[in-house]
């Protein structure tokens, strides 16, 4: 199918191509929804197609949200580690965007549809930490209407300069596309290194939830810092035994530290990434006998759980 041809398709059936493209974007699929709001504005024939066309965006991304929010009210942050254990750099992802919840607090669902990535992971997020229905699907509605009203007036502003680009790529279709292949693979391999690099630095040495209950009931049991986000320190309780800590604030929480002494990094995170990250940071500061806790929260918890 050429490119005419999907221009005659969204014409011809704007709103439901809306509808499904927004739907699969939404749930998780690398299926890009701006390009079509911007093409179906800039083809739409008066106020009420467009205001469909709207309708019908909101529609679906409302429905996508709900999902991933009743996913994340039932499976709670196991939802979010198995999105963000999908990411090509899963390094920080748990963390920063927990941290985005905490501070925008119910503005983050406006704002989500803005922030690359964050749109499939701030719905888990508001329904691990029971957030009302009511008010996650206004928000959830009011930032999908100004993300797709966005584009949509956008398209139909510049409906005369779209519709030269359209033709200038049906006419240079070959050469654009190549373009955009050479584009896409620049930026996976540019993930590929981060995630190669994040490898790298966590193949060092690691603490099983064995080794720390012996160590925590010994004379001198280690530091054990915990780096959950205050989200989920608040929704699933704090660990006996353990410090609260910030990976932006290590000093803080490690400042009464003998730096001799062994210190145990716990986050929820995927590959165990803010524990790794910890530890390293902690060496850098001189505390040598840093080392992140293997399989985080869930390990320990389950270490701890009676047989």
């Amino acid at each position: 199918m050429d490119l005419s041809q999907i221009t005659d398709a969204i014409q011809r059936d704007a709103v439901w191509v809306v509808f499904v493209n927004v739907l699969l974007q939404q749930l998780g699929l690398p299926v890009p929804a701006v390009p079509t709001l911007l093409v179906a504005g800039s083809l739409a024939a008066g106020s009420g197609q467009a205001g469909a066309m709207l309708a019908a965006a909101v529609g679906a991304s409302v429905i996508a949200d709900w999902v991933w929010y009743l996913a994340g009210r039932v499976f709670g942050y196991r939802v979010l580690s198995g999105l963000c254990r999908l990411s090509l750099n899963p390094a920080s992802c748990v963390t920063q965007t927990e941290a985005r919840f905490m501070r925008w607090g119910v503005w983050s669902l406006v704002v989500a549809k803005f922030v690359p990535g964050f749109s499939t992971v701030a719905p888990p997020i508001a329904g691990s930490l029971r957030m009302p229905l009511p008010g996650f699907l206004a928000a959830a509605a009011a930032g999908a209407a100004l993300w797709a009203g966005g584009a949509i007036l956008a398209g139909w502003w510049l409906r005369d300069e779209l519709q030269s680009a359209l033709a200038a790529m049906s006419r240079h279709g070959s050469t654009m596309l190549a373009g955009l292949a050479l584009a896409l693979g620049a930026w996976i391999a540019w993930k590929l290194w981060q995630r190669y690099r994040f490898e790298k630095l966590a193949a060092i040495p690691h603490v099983t939830p064995s080794e720390l209950i012996a160590a925590m009931a010994s004379d001198e049991p280690p530091l054990f810092l915990d780096l959950r986000g205050a989200a989920l320190i608040a929704t699933r309780g704090a660990v006996e035994g353990a410090r609260a800590a910030e990976i932006d604030k290590l000093l803080l929480a490690v400042g009464d530290w003998p730096r001799e002494r062994p210190i145990v990094t716990m986050c929820a995170c995927p590959g165990d990434a803010t524990a790794v990250r910890a530890a390293h940071v902690l060496g850098e500061l001189g505390y040598a006998a840093a080392r992140p806790l293997r399989g985080g929260y869930e390990a320990w918890l389950t270490a701890n759980r009676p047989a």
